[in-house]
């Protein structure tokens, strides 16, 4: 089952992140900030914040994502994060699939997802690649010296 994030669901995402080992102690930092700005202030319309439970409720992914300042029907997805012993399991596709049918019902033009180069995003990359998501953009020693950000993009009619 996916829905919106709750407060009890906190500790479950904040979890799967560390228990990823994709993720640095800042990233992690960053991505909590975004969940309690989610949580905490219910009246602002930057981020969506989903979970994604298995058949027995436990939370086993999560993504944060919302509308691009200052675009007309751009959205940015932050986070997508699924626990190691749930990945393979559709889990993931099931995720992202309900944050862009969510941005088709919102009339949304483009779906931007960035990531790194480095190696232990290989995965990462071929399954967005496997989405139908475009490489759009790559800027050279971005985050750091041999670490590109790599932005792709799926666009909607």
């Amino acid at each position: 089952m996916i829905r919106a994030m709750q407060l009890q669901d906190k500790n479950g995402v904040m979890r799967l992140l560390h228990e990823t080992a994709m993720f640095t102690a800042a990233e992690i930092a960053v991505a909590e900030e975004l969940i309690d700005l989610y949580l905490n202030q219910p009246g602002q319309k930057d981020y969506v914040v989903d979970v994604l439970e298995d058949d027995s409720g436990r939370v086993v992914g999560y993504a944060t994502w919302g509308p691009t300042p200052l675009t007309d029907g751009t959205y940015d997805l932050y986070w997508i994060a699924i626990s190691p012993d749930a990945q393979g399991k559709g889990y993931g596709k099931k995720l992202l699939r309900r944050v862009e049918n969510k941005i088709e019902e919102e009339k949304g033009r483009v779906l931007i997802i960035e990531t790194s180069s480095q190696p232990r995003y290989e995965s990462t990359r071929q399954f967005y690649l496997k989405q139908q998501y475009q490489e759009v953009v790559r800027i050279t020693d971005f985050y750091q010296a041999n670490d590109d950000r790599v932005i792709y993009a799926k666009y909607f009619s």
